[in-house]
């Protein structure tokens, strides 16, 4: 058995020699090469969520609060419901905006259910 060249002059002809590519220049088939840009992302706007003062929610519920859905210590929990107290609103945490909307509802629907008026809100930081 005889192995027969890969291009035989009866059956292809040889491809013809590819140019060699220079700068600036398409590689031959309409494409043309485009350096990648870095892309400049920025970091999410945050949002700080607050409790509002009332003269009905007990201070107790309000310290529960800090304490379970803000993951603060009885002490800072107590800072912040006193801080509620005499000057009408806290910073219980600072987040991103769908974290801040998910905790204002939260406080919002804990509060309902216990029969408490307290108010919760969000505000760019």
């Amino acid at each position: 058995m005889s192995s027969s060249p890969v291009f035989s002059s009866r059956n292809h002809s040889p491809p013809p020699p590819t140019p060699p590519l220079q700068p600036g220049r398409d590689e031959g088939d309409g494409a043309t090469v485009v350096e990648r840009q870095p892309q400049k992302t920025e970091p999410p706007r945050l949002y700080q969520v607050l409790l509002l003062n009332d003269d009905f929610t007990p201070m107790e519920f309000v310290v529960m609060v800090l304490q379970e859905f803000f993951r603060h210590d009885l002490d800072t929990a107590t800072q912040i419901m006193l801080k509620i107290h005499h000057e009408g609103r806290g910073v219980c945490g600072v987040y991103t905006k769908d974290v801040a909307a998910t905790k204002v509802e939260l406080v919002l629907a804990v509060s309902r259910r216990a029969g408490h008026p307290l108010q919760c809100i969000m505000e760019a930081a």
